[in-house]
């Protein structure tokens, strides 16, 4: 569910972001005093998901996973690689590399499984400290991790069942919990079917839940491809929105909405035409205190931006959904055929005004006239607003914007996942940027400023697998982002 940030110092550092943002907040809820009549008072600064810190030092990290990397011979065996936080924003020198080949990390690098392919995070043991959960692609029947957190940073972990994961406070209670799903991707006609479980919080790290059960009765027909948590209604429960493949070549979303026992039956809200490159993610991108589900991608290649404001009684159903595309009055670029607007989605406040901004990846973007550079790739920042979100403000950040490190390529995918996190610590979210095609597959990360005009290009980094002394070689390095 959303949270309300406890305003906590550091010694020589600046507040926390939640007292920061708080203050933006009063400012805000001033200016509309101001202008109208008796107002209702506006919710606390909401959080789409506790930003991680694995090490408690009050800066979030960033996890990157690499999952079609080799590790200790095992083709596509795949690892993750945590970035810590600072005053400072993120360091080559300042991170760790885990992969199944790691002490302490159950089971052995296998071929194919690729470690690393989903990554989410909370304090699922309720310590204080972020743990993370990596999943994989190898199909039904795997298992994933969960890596427990502490103040050296991430050690030791506890093997989880399925491959794909989300958190949140399903049953209100005020602990994390865990949904895991067993699932895959099938290429074929027929789903392979999940295999839905919520394993209440806490979770010791001998693997026990508080308690656990079952979901999803109709799942077992579907394949879950992408999950959302947070809460939509604002009861205190967080939901769960899923993308599955149906069969056939059809997709829907369904929504779980959740209760004091948690996540019920699945119901659905959008019914999707192929391809479905569809990411989804859930913020409150118009500060009334209401998750809002954003949809990105699909649209036959050139992609959509579709935002379901939460309400006491839910999102509207889906066709009164607004949609925000490159055709869309001051969204940057023009909406084309392959551009993939919204494949990969971030929400955080990268502007401190107290309402959540979206970050849109297009990494089918073709960039320059003559000659371009065809999927070379780029990021949109939309920023929300009390009227919701619009083109308004927007920005846009490439390979081939000033300062930012590197030069955009044709097939670099840039913008091919995204995420939003203040790894500074100073109130404004900063962007990451992956291009997993980046050096012929390798992939790479970029880490770029935000401030309370947007982004900055100044003093951006680049990460790539050969500067943290990772297996690179088609590791897909940024494949995946939390």
């Amino acid at each position: 569910m959303f949270r309300t940030r406890t305003p906590t110092t550091r010694l020589g550092a600046q507040a926390l972001t939640g007292a920061l943002l708080a203050c933006g907040l009063c400012a805000l809820g001033a200016g509309r005093a101001a202008a109208t009549t008796a107002p209702a008072q506006r919710p606390a600064v909401p959080f789409s998901a506790t930003q991680p810190d694995f090490n408690g030092d009050g800066y979030p990290d960033l996890v990157i996973g690499a999952p079609q990397a080799a590790v200790a011979g095992a083709a596509h065996a795949g690892y993750v690689a945590v970035m810590y936080g600072s005053v400072d924003g993120l360091a080559l020198d300042r991170r760790t590399v885990i992969s199944r080949n790691t002490g302490g990390v159950p089971g052995s690098p296998k071929p194919n499984e690729s470690f690393g392919y989903a990554v989410t995070s909370a304090d699922l043991d309720d310590d204080g400290y972020t743990d993370l959960v990596v999943g994989n692609s190898d199909g039904p029947g795997t298992r994933s991790v969960i890596l427990w957190g502490g103040p050296d940073g991430l050690s030791g972990a506890t093997a989880v069942p399925g491959s794909l994961a989300a958190t949140g406070d399903f049953n209100g209670d005020g602990a994390q919990d865990v949904a895991l799903m067993d699932t895959a991707a099938s290429s074929n006609d027929d789903p392979f079917g999940t295999t839905a479980v919520v394993w209440n919080g806490p979770i010791s790290r001998a693997g026990h839940p508080a308690s656990s059960y079952t979901f999803g009765e109709n799942e077992k027909y579907f394949d879950m491809r992408a999950v959302a948590a947070g809460d939509l209604n604002g009861d205190g429960h967080d939901d769960l929105v899923a993308l599955e493949y149906t069969g056939e070549g059809a997709y829907a979303t369904a929504l779980y909405t959740a209760g004091a026992s948690g996540l019920g039956n699945g119901t659905q809200l959008t019914s999707e035409a192929p391809p479905a490159s569809i990411s989804l993610a859930i913020g409150d991108v118009n500060g009334d205190g209401f998750g809002d589900v954003l949809m990105g991608g699909g649209d036959y290649g050139a992609g959509r931006l579709r935002i379901g404001y939460g309400a006491a009684d839910g999102p509207k159903p889906s066709d009164q959904w607004p949609v925000i595309d490159q055709n869309s009055p001051g969204v940057p670029g023009a909406n084309e055929s392959g551009d993939g607007f919204g494949a990969s989605l971030a929400v955080g406040d990268v502007d401190g005004d107290g309402i959540e901004d979206v970050a849109v990846g297009v990494p089918g973007e073709t960039l320059g006239t003559t000659n371009g550079k065809v999927a070379a790739g780029n990021i949109i920042l939309l920023r929300g607003s009390l009227e919701g979100l619009s083109g308004v403000g927007a920005q846009g950040v490439s390979q081939d914007t000033a300062g930012i490190p590197g030069t955009a390529e044709t097939g670099d995918h840039f913008g091919g996942r995204v995420a939003l996190d203040d790894v500074t610590g100073d109130g404004h979210a900063d962007l990451a940027g992956a291009a997993p095609h980046e050096d012929g597959g390798n992939g790479a990360v970029w880490s770029v400023r935000g401030t309370g005009k947007g982004l900055v290009a100044a003093g951006a980094l680049v990460v790539g697998p050969k500067g943290i002394n990772a297996p690179a070689t088609g590791a897909a390095f940024g494949a995946d982002l939390r």
